[in-house]
């Protein structure tokens, strides 16, 4: 008979056993899942809280928005946390644009060879002086990238309106992948013809 008893108490044992095992397990993912996470959304945000896209977010190292004169400084970080979204502009109300000429003309021939192109450009930024040092910093691959973008110009649709539109979006975007590849921030809003001469 003893041997029955001994059996009998030893199954709830093995169960309760197995059952302390599980729920350890069960912790441990539920720990570490948790943790993941946690650190998911701090490489994400900069905080375990959320709070990206705050002004105290912002990398000290990049130009940051210069506010003109006399606008709040609530109604500023609002135009600053809308210029953040994606393909949004900042707003030229609240922002001060900088003018910045770039020096000498862009000559070079047009798709076809048969025909050239010779343009005067300037650029503008909200982002001010430390965006325009790096405009000056990087004159010669600005150079080379909008006469890249020049020379693939159809000549005929390069004299037409919407022509010279498309173009202005094709040199602001060759000069802000020159500037993103080589400091990590574009920050070129509009491109400017001081001179345009097609032959």
């Amino acid at each position: 008979m003893s041997d029955t008893t001994n059996t009998a108490d030893e199954a709830p044992k093995k169960k309760s056993g197995k059952l302390k095992k599980i729920l350890v397990i069960l912790v441990l993912l539920i720990v570490v899942g948790g943790g993941g996470a946690a650190g998911g959304l701090y490489a994400m945000t900069g905080s375990v809280f959320g709070g990206g896209g705050h002004a105290e977010d912002e990398d000290a190292n990049q130009p940051q928005l210069v506010v003109r004169e006399g606008v709040s400084g609530s109604a500023a970080e609002e135009a600053k946390a809308r210029a953040r979204a994606p393909n949004a502009s900042p707003d030229p109300r609240v922002f001060q644009a900088t003018y910045v000429p770039l020096e000498g003309s862009f000559t070079s021939n047009l798709r076809g060879g048969d025909s050239f192109v010779q343009i005067g450009l300037g650029v503008s930024t909200y982002y001010g002086e430390p965006l325009t040092e790096r405009i000056r910093t990087h004159d010669m691959a600005i150079r080379s990238a909008v006469l890249m973008a020049l020379s693939e110009q159809d000549p005929v649709f390069i004299t037409t309106t919407e022509g010279k539109q498309q173009l202005k979006q094709e040199l602001k975007n060759a000069i802000n992948n020159v500037l993103t590849n080589r400091e990590g921030f574009g920050g070129i809003d509009d491109v400017y013809f001081t001179s345009f001469v097609t032959q």
